[in-house]
């Protein structure tokens, strides 16, 4: 479950190392409570990139009654999970990545599995669109011909409702925001593309519909054009999100602190992201340390205090330069422990990261220059 808090139960978690793989045939049914977080996720599966074979979902969360959100109740709430898709079944994309070789440029870009969609609707009224990216690799730009977006949420918090002419989704992310039909009753093309394409490469586009109800005829005009290609637009737009911390979050209280500024943190933690090749197999890393799955779950190995399969605190506190190497990696932290991570992105592409179960705040953003890029 992408997003979704793992209160005292991080077994829940549902990612390879800390869950047991669910057999052929069998069935697991998930516990968890969905607390404080009004919003938009997804699930899927974390291992075989069965994910490509369309495995994923949607998991919206809504408030209790007695909780307001900070705009009023819209019309109608349309999800749309959209992502790339390849011609190659799973098993040959694996196959493609023990090779040593990267992953290819999508064969061609989905929503709700299909090329396209249509979403209806009437004149003056406003509807939510949740959109998240399912894709494998492939950041997406989202966009309604002549229709502003209004952020409305990122992935359970409510942030300041800023008005976009199109929003950036990166993969794993999810947002949500409100569309006002202000328009003259005709049909507007919904359009998502691919950015970041490979030199010679045009963006994949997948093109649906928002339909007025009363409409009988197309709007006039091209399909709006995508931002500029750059990173730098895209970061800028991310820097822009800024946390609402008036507004409520799932219990009657304002979401987030206004604390945090002045908390010690205990540590710092320097985790740089590369696309390496261990053993001639193309292979993610952590400061050199690509993440090898354990035949025993980690929270089993923990509790039995079985030894020589955890290599406890052995990924390097700041990048060393390293040669890659595969490994099962634990870093301990202390219980209430605040800790600052910076994460270094020094590949040619844009990378996302996966923070389960715990609360993380962004705190600054830099460019390091030559296009690499660096979150924090």
């Amino acid at each position: 479950m992408n997003g979704i808090k793992q209160r005292k139960n991080s077994w829940q978690d549902g990612v390879a190392g800390t869950n047991c793989p669910i057999p052929p045939g069998a069935n697991y049914t998930y516990k968890f409570q969905a607390k404080d977080q009004i919003g938009t996720f997804t699930y899927f599966p974390s291992v075989a990139l069965h994910r490509a074979a369309g495995g994923f979902g949607a998991l919206n969360v809504y408030q209790r009654p007695a909780i307001p959100v900070p705009y009023p109740a819209p019309a109608g709430d349309f999800t749309l999970l959209v992502g790339d898709w390849y011609l190659a079944g799973h098993d040959q994309l694996r196959q493609t990545l023990d090779s040593g070789a990267p992953l290819p440029f999508p064969d061609a870009l989905l929503i709700n599995g299909m090329p396209s969609a249509t979403l209806v609707g009437d004149q003056g009224r406003t509807y939510l669109l949740r959109v998240s990216n399912v894709g494998m690799k492939t950041s997406i730009n989202f966009r309604i011909q002549g229709h502003a977006l209004k952020l409305a949420e990122v992935e359970g918090t409510h942030p300041v409702q800023n008005v976009y002419d199109s929003l950036d989704v990166h993969v794993g992310q999810s947002v949500a925001f409100l569309v006002t039909l202000d328009q003259p009753p005709m049909d507007y093309a919904v359009v998502a593309s691919t950015r970041f394409n490979p030199a010679d490469t045009s963006p994949l586009t997948a093109v649906g519909t928002l339909h007025y109800s009363s409409a009988t005829s197309l709007a006039p005009g091209p399909l709006p054009a995508g931002p500029p290609e750059e990173s730098e637009w895209s970061m800028n737009q991310a820097r822009s999100f800024r946390w609402n911390l008036t507004a409520s979050a799932a219990r009657p209280n304002p979401q987030g602190s206004f604390h945090y500024g002045t908390i010690q943190t205990s540590r710092t933690l320097v985790l740089a992201s590369s696309a390496a090749v261990v053993a001639g197999q193309r292979r993610y890393a952590v400061n050199g340390v690509s993440f090898v799955v354990p035949d025993t779950p980690l929270k089993l190995l923990d509790n039995y205090n079985i030894a020589n399969v955890i290599e406890w605190d052995s990924v390097p506190e700041r990048p060393d330069g390293g040669a890659p190497r595969p490994g099962t990696p634990v870093v301990r932290l202390n219980l209430h422990e605040f800790v600052e991570v910076v994460f270094q992105n020094t590949e040619n592409e844009m990378q996302s990261w996966h923070l389960d179960g715990y609360d993380f705040w962004v705190v600054g953003t830099a460019i390091m220059g030559s296009g690499r890029r660096m979150s924090g």
